[in-house]
């Protein structure tokens, strides 16, 4: 491969979605979504490059799109990976009947412990909820989180400052350590 100043396609200053784009992120995007697979059990009908294809698709379908740069485009395309996951689980959860849920009698028990196929469901709602109490956090967590971006790199994506960022990750974090505690 050849190193070229500028190696990804721009347009007034914002790259567009491209062959030359996938090519050039194809290694960080299968990094990506590796690692969202790692943390995820039971999913054999997921793999690496059927996420980042399907990624690819979904950001695909708006021709319009651009990225500031590539920390922006890394970021949403884990937004993109995430959204894949959370629609395969509940795909998934659906075709079993009772939706996968997990028949409790409830005066024996508080609260029904996520099956790993619900893990990743549990974990979009735990964002939804964060987002409804603070909008600003769940990009955060989607860059750092599923992303695997670095606060820099967060930083950069989101047109924050480092600082701002390391904030919100903690503040996230706190937030969703509460969400996952027994009650």
């Amino acid at each position: 491969m050849t190193s070229r100043a500028n190696p990804l396609p721009a347009r007034d200053g914002q790259l567009s979605l491209s062959e030359e784009l996938l090519a050039e992120t194809y290694d960080a995007l299968r990094r990506i979504a590796s690692r969202q697979l790692s943390r995820q059990s039971g999913t054999p009908s997921l793999n690496t490059t059927l996420i980042v294809h399907e990624a690819w698709l979904k950001l695909a379908g708006d021709e319009q799109r651009r990225f500031n740069d590539r920390n922006h485009y890394l970021a949403t395309a884990a937004r993109a990976m995430r959204q894949i996951l959370v629609d395969h689980a509940r795909r998934k959860a659906t075709d079993k009947r009772g939706a996968g849920a997990v028949h409790i009698d409830i005066d024996d028990c508080f609260v029904a412990e996520a099956t790993p196929m619900n893990a990743v469901l549990t974990v979009d709602e735990a964002l939804e909820a964060l987002s409804a109490h603070a909008p600003e956090l769940e990009p955060v967590v989607e860059c750092r989180f599923f992303g695997g971006l670095t606060t820099q790199e967060t930083a950069d994506a989101l047109g924050r400052s480092v600082r701002t960022v390391e904030r919100q990750w903690a503040r996230a974090r706190a937030y969703l350590s509460e969400e996952f505690q027994p009650e």
